[in-house]
């Protein structure tokens, strides 16, 4: 289908999704989000909006409201557009918030692909790299892992954190890259088609802006030029991007800039651990229980395949530990959410309460 917005990632699925606009209310994408501002972007061209009072107030969590890469129904009034609405997502990328609090943050939307990328020295962590996979696989994104800075290694090096970097999820491929000396970029591009829309996920300094930079630099696209600063000595970049931004190329593909995390806490990310660890997966399938933990139960075939050399140690601790912190999360945010409800309903009826009977009233006269 060629619809009007189809260059901006709006797809047959949206529109199969989508409400009939019925109400005024026309489909716009975020591009920005910083601090509660937002910029979105539709066939007329990109704009600041703000959300509308009753959505904001609707909102019982951060997951409620719009994220970069969102789909939203907008409305041109008075020269100001209102978001009205957050519209079905067809993919996601989220984490928990970061600190102590229980719930959703999300990072963006309507992702085709996920570029995870770590660089060949102070950031390479095969265990980290479990992490984005995992967060990337449970909203149905699909993912490759670039890694770069490949100038600053051996050849020997970097062929052994190629197969580091495999083994964390043999159905992801890896790329490596030098946005110093281009090797890579042309396998990057091919990457980047009209429409499909690309999220750089990393920690801060592994190359994200620069390689944006690269990938824009001549062609002419009008999109601007992200700051960036010099690397240290132990080949550590130094943070740069401030805001989740959805910069659209020359070439047609949309690109997400996120700043880097610190942390990536997984909530409600079960099916993403199996997808990244599916050999685990496979394994646990083998047990003789079904809620096997793999610790000291009869019959599992998890643990078997580590005594005998089958399945690597850490990989298996690595497993556990994501797999606990995940169910934890989870289930406080689902008692959390359950008693957020109940209270909602408690407010709602006394509210009611008194409106039905003025003596519950106070005399303010």
């Amino acid at each position: 289908m060629d619809h009007p917005l189809a260059a901006l990632g709006w797809t047959d699925w949206h529109s199969a999704h989508a409400p009939d606009g019925a109400t005024g209310e026309a489909p716009a994408r975020v591009t920005a989000v910083d601090r509660g501002r937002y910029v979105v972007r539709d066939a007329d061209g990109e704009s600041p909006a703000e959300l509308a009072g009753r959505m904001l107030h609707r909102a019982t969590s951060p997951a409620d409201l719009p994220c970069v890469g969102d789909w939203v129904a907008a409305r041109r009034a008075d020269g100001t557009i209102r978001i009205h609405g957050v519209l079905p997502r067809r993919t996601f990328l989220r984490r928990k918030v970061p600190g102590n609090d229980i719930d959703v943050q999300m990072i963006a939307a309507n992702v085709d692909l996920a570029l995870v990328i770590q660089s060949c020295q102070f950031d390479f962590n095969v265990r980290r790299l479990e992490r984005y996979l995992a967060t990337v696989h449970e909203g149905s994104v699909e993912s490759v892992v670039l890694l770069t800075k490949t100038d600053l290694v051996s050849e020997s090096e970097l062929a052994g954190l190629l197969a580091a970097a495999r083994r964390a999820d043999a159905a992801t491929p890896v790329i490596p890259l030098s946005n110093l000396t281009g090797a890579g970029l042309d396998d990057v591009r091919a990457l980047l088609t009209p429409g499909r829309t690309v999220c750089l996920l990393g920690s801060s300094g592994v190359g994200k802006s620069t390689l944006i930079n690269r990938l824009v630099d001549g062609t002419g696209s009008g999109v601007p030029t992200l700051p960036t600063l010099e690397v240290s000595r132990t080949g550590e970049g130094r943070h740069t991007t401030r805001r989740r931004q959805l910069f659209v190329l020359d070439g047609g593909a949309l690109v997400v800039d996120t700043p880097g995390m610190r942390e990536l806490g997984l909530l409600d990310a079960a099916d993403g651990l199996d997808d990244t660890f599916s050999d685990v997966a496979e394994l646990a399938r083998r047990c003789r229980f079904a809620d096997c933990r793999h610790g000291s139960e009869p019959g599992c075939a998890v643990r078997a395949a580590v005594e005998q050399g089958d399945l690597d140690d850490a990989r298996f601790r690595s497993y556990v530990k994501l797999r606990r912190e995940e169910s934890f999360h989870t289930m406080s945010y689902v008692e959390r959410r359950r008693k957020d409800r109940e209270f909602g309903r408690q407010t709602r009826a006394v509210a009611s309460r008194v409106r039905r009977d003025p003596r519950d009233r106070r005399d303010t006269r």
